[in-house]
């Protein structure tokens, strides 16, 4: 919607102890599927973070930090009812703010949403921590057990790719485990978070509990709340600089971080694979949400004896896919989050021309008309003729592109997929099970997946290595980051 005046214009505001707050300035945020104006979002300054933090500590003080676990549990379920009740509204948001496909926010983002909360309200309700009956050689013994306290108050920093689903994965373990917090989403992604923490406070979260300020990174609402001698520890998910960048910013008061940082995911395709299943696990993999997940494919090494298969038949469902309005249900692709994203892929789609790629499909902006144009749109892209020495296969693109490379050997695939400085994820496709165990095991990555991708247990592990991340969020994993042991001794 493009408003005729400013007047008509939403405003999407800070809130911060259960209320509505103006920000210092406002910023406009634009709709990227065809540039239009969706509102203006108020940009949180010093004070707005100082007063969001303060009622943090509050909140944490009183009531909530008091409430039973079987308390916080029910709210929780209560949460995720109310999301469910109000998914039409979510997923609203998340379209306006992304431009994705309707089916994919409902069936993926919405749906992950209310998921996460009952998933961590029935692992809080069942989780426990070790006791000991400690026996002296004094015939004396005493009993040892540990409880779970809250970190505290917790800054909560998310991406604008999966802006619902990657909060919620974050807050709910956050409100199981006890804690307060502050949420900066992205700028790109203001909406979602600001109706969530409505849907939080009418589930009955109290007041205070969970605050949100929005803005940017650096000089703004983001440097302001990561350096706020208030924080207790911070978790974000984003990109590996911004990561090293909060590091630098908690360093002084030695805060706790929990990172999901950057990818440059690897897939290992074998010549005894299922081809239809590798190939359409590989367009998903590749395509799916525009390539703008952190999990997603970017690097294909294919078994020589198969290459040109795969990459026909990838290349194929490259250009099958439907890019267009997202109320279509034929609409397979969205747009990309910004004109500025856009420009960051197209110089990747340069500098892979430049390294000498082949393009298999793709490689430029499409022409659509029906006034779309003006949107953040790219084509799905696909390239070979390339190698681990191009920086076009060594540093994260983050939009629906790959490079396939051949190879001949077990041991080579392995080690051209080690070959990274990231390690998120990384997926193997063959048919001989021993195989997929042995390759899987041997992948330098927090995740790796055998003939599947993107198929998760909310109970397990998730988090990567090396430029991929800190920690690991999933199941109690969560609570690692999220509580404080303490042991209490007893003599007997």
């Amino acid at each position: 919607m493009s408003p005729s005046a400013t007047t008509q214009t939403r405003q999407i505001r800070n809130f911060i102890d259960g209320n509505p707050v103006d920000g210092v300035r406002t910023f406009n945020k634009l709709n990227p599927i065809d540039g239009s104006l969706i509102g203006e979002v108020h940009e949180a300054g010093p004070n707005e973070v100082s007063l969001a933090v303060s009622a943090a500590r509050a909140a944490l003080e009183g009531p909530w930090g008091r409430m039973s676990v079987a308390e916080r549990a029910r709210i929780m379920r209560r949460i995720a009812d109310t999301i469910d009740r109000r998914a039409d509204e979510l997923v609203a948001a998340e379209v306006g703010d992304t431009g994705k496909p309707e089916a994919l926010a409902r069936d993926l983002d919405v749906a992950r949403a209310a998921a996460n909360f009952r998933s961590f309200a029935d692992t809080v309700s069942s989780a426990g921590l070790d006791s000991f009956l400690t026996e002296l050689p004094d015939g004396r013994s005493a009993l040892n057990y540990a409880i779970r306290k809250p970190l505290g108050v917790v800054a909560i920093i998310v991406p604008w790719n999966l802006p619902l689903l990657l909060l919620t994965w974050k807050l709910a373990p956050a409100l199981a485990s006890g804690n307060t917090v502050v949420i900066k989403p992205s700028e790109e992604t203001p909406s979602s978070a600001t109706l969530l923490a409505e849907i939080l406070a009418e589930a009955g979260v109290p007041r205070g509990v969970v605050n949100v300020v929005h803005g940017f990174g650096e000089d703004s609402a983001g440097a302001f709340l990561t350096a706020h001698p208030g924080i207790d520890g911070v978790t974000f998910t984003g990109e590996s600089s911004t990561g090293s960048a909060i590091m630098r910013a908690v360093a002084p008061r030695v805060r706790p971080v929990s990172f999901e940082l950057g990818g440059k995911n690897a897939a290992v395709v074998f010549a005894d694979a299922n081809l239809d299943a590798a190939i359409a696990g590989l367009a998903r993999s590749t395509y799916l949400n525009t390539g703008q997940v952190c999990l997603c494919t970017e690097r294909i090494y294919v078994e020589r004896a198969i290459f040109n298969d795969v990459a026909a038949g990838l290349a194929e469902h490259a250009d099958r896919l439907r890019l267009g309005r997202p109320e279509d249900p034929a609409t397979t692709t969205g747009p990309l989050i910004s004109q500025a994203h856009r420009a960051k892929v197209l110089s990747y789609f340069e500098l892979a021309q430049s390294e000498g790629a082949t393009i298999l499909a793709g490689g430029g902006i499409p022409t659509l008309g029906d006034g779309l144009d003006g949107g953040s749109w790219i084509q799905p892209t696909l390239w070979a003729g390339l190698d681990n020495s191009h920086r076009t296969v060594r540093e994260e693109v983050f939009g629906p592109v790959a490079a396939l490379i051949p190879f001949d050997t077990e041991e080579e695939a392995i080690a051209l997929a080690n070959d990274t400085d990231y390690g998120l994820a990384a997926v193997t496709w063959t048919s001989d099970l021993a195989r997929g165990h042995r390759v899987a095991q041997r992948m330098r990555v927090g995740m790796s997946w055998v003939n599947a991708w993107y198929l998760r247990d909310l109970r397990s592990p998730f988090g990567g290595v090396g430029l991929s991340g800190i920690g690991r969020e999933g199941g109690r994993h969560s609570f690692d980051f999220y509580t404080e042991p303490t042991n209490v001794c007893v003599q007997l």
